[in-house]
């Protein structure tokens, strides 16, 4: 064997693992804090914060007589609070009990003895932290990448095939062939525009330039480029690459990023072979659609033939830096879709309308960690929002040993006057913990067989 040609598949895989652990770092870290900054605000003791699981490579422990600590198994976190008994804050009796004895005002300062309204807001802290990371990300970048300039205005012209064209950065576009149009930032109209455009390489563009009124040639506004290869898909695996432009389908010579979508979406799955242009040469990939079910404006999801790439307009759009506002409201509508379309997505995989395939294990996270580190920082942040949105929502589901679980106790609690029996939560915790384990092992065998 060629000890040496592993080398490039070993820097790989290390670069997926650390990508996948910085991610889930952050967004654990996210998690815990919430949870401890909140219970120290409502009066609960925090023994010890851990980021990650298993032997202790490093700890301190601060004034409060909290121990701040970074174990060796770097996939996931908790708190353990005064009375806990675990990291899954089930009650330690003992402790309880002998608190109790020696100094009962201190149960004040203990997970199960504090009012219950400082144990629910303990325990929702925890994803209430991963959406408001992910919101602020979102608004960070949203106010970094700015909005498009109203009206639509040209910024760096993408590289094409085609060659130069007249069409130049800063002008400002008025009509395409001769129709007005419509403001970018309506998307309906713009759609509807875009769609009446006639299909041919070259367009006829009336611009504002320097305060002049003209008519410039320009390219097909949506060319079939790559502007984003999506992770663990076909165009990822066969080494598309952002920038790419595809320029034929077995044979057949494309210009537009519909003319591929429509050979892609008939291919049936079979092998398509694409000649791709790159930094002035032709290339021929061969790669096999892939079935993936999309999500709908209507809750709905859809299955279609895809290779996984994003296009984009033949130019980056100029534009102009988003108000705070714009930039939070934007964030906080972008969680919210992620949210509604996990939603969505889990009960149609539950209903079988959509293979259950689409749930990932850590395999499939790391896979993607790394495909989007790959990206850029950007993207790579992106999806640390996105995550962290997920990871918030799956906290919130009604499973004992999970965040939802408590709060259900707790409601329980609230309504009937008392908490659940320690036998009865010992029942649903061991339940709980079973079917996170059994979740966990459907989502790795996803990652292995699907």
């Amino acid at each position: 064997m060629d000890i040496m040609a592993l080398i490039p598949q070993f820097g790989g895989f290390l670069y997926t693992l650390v990508a996948f652990v910085v991610a889930l770092s952050v967004i654990v870290a996210i998690h815990e804090y919430g949870h401890y900054i909140v219970g120290r605000w409502s009066g609960i003791h925090a023994e010890v914060f851990s980021l990650g699981f298993g032997p202790v490579l490093w700890s301190r422990v601060d004034k409060r007589g909290t121990r701040w600590q970074i174990a060796a198994l770097p996939f996931g976190g908790y708190v353990k609070f005064l009375g806990d008994a675990d990291a899954a804050s089930g009650k330690d009796t003992d402790t309880m009990d002998e608190i109790a004895q020696n100094d009962p005002a201190a149960l004040r300062r203990t997970m199960h003895g504090a009012p219950l309204w400082a144990r629910s807001a303990t325990v929702a802290a925890g994803p209430v932290f991963n959406f408001i990371m992910s919101i602020l990300i979102f608004a960070s970048i949203f106010m970094l990448r700015g909005v498009p300039s109203d009206p639509l205005t040209v910024g760096e012209l993408r590289g094409l095939p085609e060659g130069a064209y007249a069409l130049a950065e800063g002008d400002e576009i008025l009509a395409i062939e001769g129709v007005k149009a419509p403001s970018f930032g309506d998307g309906a109209a713009w759609g509807e525009f875009t769609k009446a455009l006639p299909r041919q390489p070259v367009l006829s563009f009336d611009v504002r330039r320097d305060g002049q009124e003209m008519r410039v040639d320009g390219p097909y506004l949506y060319p079939a480029q790559v502007t984003q290869v999506a992770p663990r898909s076909a165009a990822m695996d066969t080494g598309l690459q952002a920038g790419d432009v595809i320029v034929g389908v077995d044979g057949t010579p494309i210009f537009a990023f519909d003319q591929l979508k429509t050979r892609v979406e008939s291919s049936d799955g079979k092998p398509l072979l694409l000649d791709v242009w790159r930094d002035g040469s032709t290339q021929k990939f061969t790669l096999v659609p892939r079935r993936t079910d999309e999500p709908q404006p209507d809750g709905g999801f859809v299955t279609y033939w895809r290779i996984g790439i994003v296009g984009g307009m033949a130019f980056d759009p100029a534009t102009t830096s988003a108000s705070p506002v714009e930039a939070v409201t934007g964030a906080a509508a972008q969680t919210l879709r992620i949210v509604k379309g996990s939603l969505s997505g889990l009960w149609h995989m539950v209903t079988g309308s959509i293979s259950s395939c689409n749930i990932s294990g850590p395999l499939g996270i790391a896979q993607t960690s790394g495909a989007m580190a790959s990206q850029g920082a950007q993207s790579f942040i992106w999806f640390i929002a996105v995550l962290s949105t997920a990871v918030g929502l799956l906290n919130l589901f009604p499973i004992p040993a999970l965040d939802g679980g408590h709060l259900v106790f707790y409601a329980y609690e609230a309504v009937v006057g008392k908490p659940p029996s320690d036998k009865a939560l010992k029942v649903l915790m061991t339940v709980g913990i079973t079917l996170i384990l059994s979740l966990m092992v459907f989502a790795l065998s996803n990652d292995i067989f699907c």
